[in-house]
C-alpha cells in the first residue's frame, strides 16, 4: 500500500510517497500553480492521498483521484487525530502545524519536543510527551521581516534575503540581513531553553538547515515533518474509520 502526502505551503508543495512509514520518493515544487501539482501527482502511482493545505486547495485534484478509485483525506479542523490537540481554538490551528506535531511525535515518541518550522512564517510548537499538542506561537519569517523594514520605512532599502550574514554587519544591508536571520536564530533557542533540557528540538522549513548552523546546540533537522505527520494521520484515519 502506497501512500502519497501533499504539503502545500505559502511558497513550496512537497510530494512524498510512503510505503509503510519510510519515505520512497520525494519531490518538491516552488511557486506551483493547480496545473502543474495536478500534472505533477497525476505522474505518480499510489493507492491513498492525504492534502493538507495553508495555501487553498488544489482545484481538481480530488476529482482527478476519484476518477482513478483514490479518496483523498483532506486535513482539516474536524480530521480524527492519533494525538490529542490542547489548542483553544483548534478550528483556527494551521493544518500544518498541527501535522508537524504529529510527525514530530512520530519520530520521537515519549519526548517533550518543540517544533520550529522555518519557512515564509515561522511557527514554534510544543508537543509534551504523550504526543498531545500544547500550543506555540507564530512569527514573522526571514524575508518577511526583511520585506517589512523596507515596507514601514523611508530609509531602509529592499534586501535579499539570501546573502552574507555577519554577526555585526557591517553595511545597512548585512546589517538587516544579519537582525532578521540572527533574531530567528535566537527566537529558536529562547524557545529550546524553556524545556530546560529536558526535551528535544527539530527543525523543519526551507530555512531550517542554515538556522541549525547557526545554533549553540544540537538541534534535529527534519525536512519532511509535515508530510510524515500526514503520513501517520492517513494511517490512523483508515485503521479507525467514522
Amino acid at each position: 500500500m502506497i501512500n502519497l502526502t501533499i504539503d502545500r505551503g505559502n511558497t513550496t508543495t512537497k510530494l512524498v510517497l510512503w510505503e509503510g512509514t519510510e519515505p520512497t520518493s520525494t519531490s518538491t515544487l516552488f511557486n506551483a500553480d493547480n496545473g502543474t501539482l495536478l500534472r505533477a501527482i497525476g505522474e505518480l502511482t499510489f493507492d491513498r492521498a492525504a492534502i493538507c493545505s495553508v495555501a487553498g486547495p488544489i482545484d481538481g485534484l480530488e476529482d482527478m483521484l476519484g476518477q482513478r478509485g483514490i479518496r483523498l483525506l483532506t486535513l482539516t479542523a474536524s480530521t480524527p487525530l492519533p494525538t490529542g490537540n490542547m489548542y483553544a481554538t483548534p478550528e483556527t490551528l494551521g493544518v500544518d502545524r498541527i501535522a508537524a506535531a504529529i510527525g514530530a511525535h512520530t519520530l520521537y515518541p515519549g519526548r517533550e519536543l518543540l517544533v520550529a518550522d522555518i519557512g515564509t512564517c515561522v511557527t514554534y510548537d510544543r508537543i509534551d510527551a504523550e504526543g498531545n499538542f500544547i500550543g506555540g506561537n507564530i512569527a514573522p519569517g526571514i524575508g518577511m521581516r526583511l520585506r517589512a523594514m523596507h515596507t514601514f520605512t523611508k530609509a531602509l532599502p529592499e534586501v535579499a534575503s539570501v546573502g552574507d550574514t555577519p554577526r555585526c554587519g557591517t553595511s545597512t544591508a548585512t546589517a538587516m540581513r544579519s537582525g532578521a536571520f540572527y533574531g530567528v536564530v535566537a527566537e529558536v533557542a529562547y524557545y529550546h531553553s524553556l524545556m530546560e533540557g529536558k526535551g528535544l528540538t527539530l527543525l523543519t522549513g526551507g530555512w531550517s538547515e542554515r538556522v541549525a548552523q547557526a545554533l549553540d546546540f544540537d538541534a534535529q533537522l527534519c525536512p519532511l515533518l509535515v508530510n510524515r505527520g500526514l503520513n501517520r494521520i492517513l494511517q490512523y484515519n483508515e485503521k479507525n474509520p467514522l
